[in-house]
């Protein structure tokens, strides 16, 4: 049984997407947490759905029979908030526990399941977000290898 997903690689032109962001901003934001992304990954950022920018992919397989594609890690400059995609640190409970170490050190946000919020970059230190995102890159290549 494949569903298709809600959210989907597209061709879209990553640039005019950031060119519409708001508030400005978001912007700048969003072409740096493209070049962190890129240099962490050695991906390609890919527009998925209206509004996510990912870099690299994967096929799942759930239990109940459901599969189908998505991405690795990716953000989106949302305008409240950007929302940063980390899905591999629930793979094991250590590795859990070494994500929830860095977001002690990372500065202000909030997380969600598999979610990261930052208000703004500045507010938080940017080491440390590149080594969570090579975490969980890291991760979801163990996890789900290419």
């Amino acid at each position: 049984m494949t569903n298709k997903a809600k959210t989907s690689a597209t061709t879209a032109s990553i640039e005019r997407f950031i060119q519409t962001t708001e508030p400005k901003r978001r912007q700048d934001e969003g072409r740096q947490l493209i070049a962190l992304f890129q240099k962490v990954t050695g991906e390609k950022p890919t527009l998925w759905g209206p509004s996510i920018i990912g870099f690299g992919s994967y096929d799942y397989k759930h239990e109940s029979g459901r599969e189908g594609t998505s991405l690795r890690t990716g953000f989106s400059p949302r305008k409240a908030k950007l929302s940063l995609y980390l899905m591999g640190a629930y793979c094991t409970p250590e590795a859990q526990a070494e994500q929830d170490r860095l977001f002690g050190l990372l500065g202000k946000h909030s997380v969600g399941k598999s979610c990261l919020y930052i208000n703004r970059l500045e507010q938080v230190d940017m080491k440390i977000l590149e080594q969570l995102i090579r975490n969980n890159w890291n991760l979801m290549n163990e996890r789900y290898p290419r």
